[in-house]
């Protein structure tokens, strides 16, 4: 009994002694695998971190990229109007010159042709003349001062080669700006009724107002206010060439 209890002994320390050497063996196996187990999670989740973060990068470039290519969009867009309103300004001040262009020609034309009319103007004579008066700031026509108007175009009317002063004047009586403007719409009554009444050139007549200057009396009377209140209307012709 002695001895097989013995044996019992030893043959239970020997399987103690064969699984203490078995788990450090499974422990010195495991172990190793376990590290590269971690250490490959570990890798595993830098990747995917790298990778979120590479994805949010990439998403980002296309929202730039998509910015970019929208403000170039917009910068062509607003090249391309900037061009039309370009074209459309040139067009314009083309049209512009244009009409400077004509208009300069019709002046020079115009200029031309009144250098020509008057290309003799030192030879006009004076042919007749009237005076017409006004009452005391009036500058509507009396009846007589119609009637020496009508008998005035009647005698200016067959010539062709005249012109007619109209000389506008005021007593001296009041404020000269006020005389200046009173005297040059006497001298326009008298103009309105030749040219409406007697189909008188007006492009003919000359106009001037003259207010108080140039009086025909200097006195400083009733009687000499009067005749300075008038419109002097001077005939002028051109002499009579003789044909040869």
């Amino acid at each position: 009994m002695k001895v097989s209890l013995a044996a019992a002994v030893l043959a239970a320390g020997a399987l103690l002694a064969t699984g203490c050497a078995t788990k450090k063996y499974v422990q010195a196996t495991e172990a190793p695998i376990q590290a590269k187990a971690d250490q490959a999670s570990q890798q595993g989740a830098q990747n995917a971190t790298q990778i979120k973060t590479t994805q949010d990068q990439l998403k980002e470039l296309d929202e730039k990229t998509a910015n970019g290519i929208d403000r170039a969009n917009e910068k062509a867009g607003a090249a391309e109007h900037d061009a039309q309103d370009a074209g459309n300004h040139a067009n314009d001040a083309a049209k512009q010159a244009a009409v400077a262009t004509q208009k300069s020609d019709q002046n020079t034309t115009a200029l031309a042709s009144l250098r020509e009319s008057v290309a003799s103007l030192d030879d006009y004579q004076v042919q007749t003349s009237i005076t017409v008066n006004f009452g005391i700031n009036r500058d509507h026509l009396s009846d007589d001062a119609k009637a020496d108007l009508d008998k005035l175009a009647e005698q200016i009317l067959a010539d062709k080669r005249f012109f007619i002063a109209v000389e506008g004047f005021t007593d001296s009586i009041g404020e000269r700006e006020y005389n200046e403007a009173l005297s040059r719409r006497r001298a326009e009554a008298v103009v309105e009724y030749m040219v409406a009444k007697h189909d008188v050139p007006v492009y003919r007549i000359h106009v001037v107002g003259l207010g108080p200057d140039k009086p025909v009396d200097e006195a400083h009377t009733a009687a000499a206010r009067a005749k300075n209140r008038r419109v002097e209307v001077k005939v002028y012709t051109a002499p009579t060439v003789a044909a040869k």
